[in-house]
């Protein structure tokens, strides 16, 4: 209850904050996107992981809310930071299964581009397997009114849900995200490493962005880029920043380091 009570304050006391993490083009080597990643700093229980207060925030009601705060301040700092010249951004945002659910979201989304000036091809949303394998039918129609606004779409964490490939083609999808669990199976030589490569071509064959996700490690890379992954997204390159620092980051021009590597290094399982 305590958690509850703090979140309808941290709404109201500006205690929510926006982080930002880069994604890389694996063949530029410059920055062409950031995941908006929500963060809360509050005076009692201090920095609190989106882990901890999300699925408080989901079974309060809260989410959608928070949600809307997400996407509105992501847009505005993406058109505030084009103002300065920086710009072939793209945000990506998060939305949760209870904002995907909400009859006025796609009139949100509109409300939220107009208010803050940015257009709709430089918001991309991110949403997971198991959001739109929940009801298919509904979200691919909801996908689509979305998608003709112009907005980008993609599927996050892919090949950690339901994975129900018969419905990926219906889906206006523009891009998979790997998710962290496969990319560490690179340097783990598990057996999850050949998924890696069947998300890319998979990707590939049906005209889909490519983004791994959790990349840690210069190995990771360099499999990555040999496999025709476009982009790639983690600690490696940058954690989640504050936006000064992104900002920082953005005007300096600072592009990825290649992976100078022969091969991949294999560890034991």
């Amino acid at each position: 209850m305590q958690m509850i009570t703090l979140l309808h304050k941290a709404i109201d006391q500006d205690e929510l904050t926006l982080h930002y993490q880069p994604k890389v083009d694996l063949i530029t080597n410059e920055i062409v996107g950031l995941e908006a990643l929500i963060r809360w700093n509050n005076p009692t229980l201090g920095h609190v992981s989106p882990a901890q207060f999300i699925p408080v925030a989901e079974d309060a009601g809260l989410i959608i809310s928070i949600g809307e705060w997400v996407l509105r301040t992501a847009c505005e700092q993406l058109a505030t930071w084009q103002k300065y010249g920086i710009s072939r951004l793209l945000m990506s945002v998060n939305i949760s299964a209870r904002q995907f659910q909400q009859d006025d979201l796609v009139e949100t989304i509109k409300s939220i581009l107009i208010e803050t000036g940015l257009k709709a091809e430089c918001l991309e949303l991110e949403l997971t397997e198991s959001l739109l394998m929940t009801n298919a039918n509904q979200a691919i129609n909801k996908l689509h009114e979305i998608k003709a606004m112009g907005i980008q779409l993609s599927i996050d964490d892919f090949g950690t849900g339901y994975s129900n490939l018969s419905y990926l083609d219906k889906l206006p999808i523009d891009t998979l995200k790997i998710d962290k669990a496969f990319i560490d199976s690179i340097t783990l030589n598990t057996e999850k490493t050949p998924i890696v490569n069947t998300i890319i071509n998979l990707a590939k064959n049906m005209n889909m962005k490519v983004v791994a996700e959790g990349v840690e490690l210069a190995e990771q890379v360099y499999y990555l880029k040999n496999q025709k992954c476009d982009e790639i997204q983690g600690y490696y390159f940058s954690r989640p920043l504050a936006a000064p620092a992104i900002k920082e980051m953005l005007m300096s021009g600072k592009k990825l380091e290649p992976a100078k590597l022969t091969s991949v290094k294999k560890t034991k399982k």
